[in-house]
């Protein structure tokens, strides 16, 4: 799967992460990764507001960041993307909340997927990668096995 995702739209979506934070576009970028490793996924996130001389594109494992001018909006640089896909649209989702974004995928034939749908997507992915198995969870010792230990640490004791 292919997603184009808005990421300040995400990043208000996803508990622990806050648009204040001054590592939040990192922390999000982190988090898409690991995710993006989990599902064999192809992830684009945007950012707006980048400041003067940052903006562009970088590679983070499977995702690639835009950091858009503070000149023009994330939306925007979705909105070009979108066209430049041209029939291909189709096989990519558009992560957003924001109605013209959505607008804009769905005219371009894109998937659309809100993104506290995603967020909770990204979450059940990530915490079913850290569940312990079942058959993992340790047994209680037996009576035995604890007097065994008993004596041990009383022997270590002395």
């Amino acid at each position: 799967m292919n997603y184009i995702i808005d990421g300040h739209n995400l990043i208000a979506k996803i508990p622990g992460l806050s648009l204040s934070m001054p590592d939040d576009e990192a922390r999000l970028i982190e988090l898409l990764n690991r995710f993006g490793q989990e599902r064999r996924h192809k992830l684009e996130v945007y950012f707006d507001g980048a400041p003067p001389g940052q903006a562009g594109v970088n590679n983070y494992g499977r995702v690639r960041a835009h950091f858009v001018p503070s000149s023009q909006s994330a939306d925007e640089a979705i909105h070009r993307r979108l066209r430049r896909l041209g029939k291909s649209a189709a096989s990519w989702v558009v992560v957003t909340s924001d109605r013209d974004v959505q607008a804009a995928a769905r005219e371009a034939h894109a998937k659309v997927l809100p993104a506290e749908d995603f967020s909770r997507q990204v979450q059940t992915t990530l915490q079913a990668r850290l569940a312990i198995p079942n058959d993992a969870v340790d047994q209680p010792l037996s009576e035995e096995e604890v007097s065994e230990w008993l004596a041990i640490f009383k022997a270590r004791g002395k």
